[in-house]
């Protein structure tokens, strides 16, 4: 089955063929009854055949095109070539022209004269040959260097793409070693105060990992299934901290179905757990909010946090890393703002809203 654009080109090709044989029917027409001797009629009976031939013979400047290619073929040779193909194609052109006016004189009565009416205007013809076939000429050369400009742009476009994705997987694989660095050493300092604790950190993590593979190569997940995974994550590190992490979650039902990028949320609830809750011994709380505003969908993660504990986490991987993402599948289409008020740490985000129906994961 032909796709759509081998019909669209299909389509073209047969616009431009008769645009250039109405056109050069007209103009032989008007040649033919410049002086009289024959009626419209006949001279436009006469011309469409004429022209249909023409156009036949033009489409061979096409491969005459490809075989000089503008910028590459000296001046002198372009010359020559077009038109010494040009001279002896409106020759045979008019040698035809002649064998089909001759038919039609002998053919009756009524186009008794056509023949010596042909060769009367034979140098006229001549002349409209070669110069339509050279306006084909130059037609063609149009047509070579929109495809050329086309196909640079899709190849542009694609090297973008693929630079894009390469720099998302490269963006994502950096996720699960920085996270598991952190739950490694969580794990490390519980195996000698709270081996139970430890154990039970190993499972839930492992839970996580399982969870996160599963995930494959998808681009974006729903967020009801991000929120799966940070439900998961959450739930190992309140094996650590227990009644010091608060989590409150503030979750519109129908931006759970909105698409983001998986595991986006959770370096930032990483970054609130590591540089906020770990740093007061009474705890603290992390808020997650989620709101779609039409075609926006807009997350927050905010954390209270100690800022006389240390310096603060705006300029931590996780939160650059995010950044990032949004950066190279969104483009200026993210908004993404880092701001300490207080005791309050707060991480805002706005993308454009897609849906699950709408876009393959």
């Amino acid at each position: 089955m032909a796709t759509a654009k081998t019909k669209s080109v299909n389509y073209s090709k047969h616009v431009v063929f008769w645009t250039g044989w109405l056109f050069f029917t007209l103009v032989l027409a008007s040649l033919l009854t410049s002086s009289g001797g024959v009626s419209w009629k006949q001279a436009l009976y006469l011309a469409s055949i004429l022209s249909a031939i023409a156009q036949v013979s033009s489409s061979s400047a096409a491969f005459s095109c490809r075989t000089t290619p503008l910028g590459k073929t000296p001046v002198w040779r372009l010359i020559a070539t077009h038109l010494v193909a040009a001279l002896l194609l409106t020759f045979f052109w008019v040698k035809v022209g002649a064998i089909v006016a001759r038919e039609f004189d002998v053919s009756g009565s009524s186009w008794r004269g056509i023949d010596a009416l042909y060769t009367q205007k034979t140098g006229m013809l001549y002349g409209a040959g070669v110069f339509y076939y050279l306006l084909s000429v130059a037609f063609q050369y149009a047509l070579i260097a929109q495809k050329s400009s086309q196909e640079a742009q899709e190849r542009a476009l694609e090297s973008s793409l693929r630079a894009r994705d390469a720099e998302l997987s490269a963006l994502k694989a950096q996720i699960n070693p920085h996270f598991l660095y952190n739950s490694l050493n969580s794990i490390s300092a519980l195996t000698s105060i709270d081996p139970a604790r430890a154990r039970e950190m190993c499972v839930l993590l492992a839970d996580f990992l399982r969870m996160t593979l599963g995930l494959g190569e998808k681009s974006v997940v729903p967020l009801r299934t991000e929120l799966e995974l940070l439900e998961k994550y959450c739930a190992i590190e309140k094996v650590r901290f227990g009644a010091r992490m608060n989590m409150e979650e503030e979750i519109q039902e129908d931006a759970k179905d909105c698409l983001l990028p998986p595991l986006l949320l959770q370096p930032l609830v990483e970054n609130a757990v590591v540089h906020g809750i770990a740093q007061m011994p009474e705890g603290g709380r992390i808020r997650l909010q989620a709101i779609r505003n039409g075609n926006r969908l807009s997350l927050t993660v905010e954390n209270t946090w100690d800022p006389e504990a240390g310096p603060s986490r705006r300029n931590g991987v996780g939160l650059k890393n995010v950044h990032r993402r949004l950066e190279a599948r969104y483009g200026k289409e993210a908004q993404i703002q880092a701001k300490a008020e207080e005791d309050v740490f707060r991480v805002s985000m706005g993308i454009p809203v897609e849906i699950e129906a709408t876009e393959k994961v």
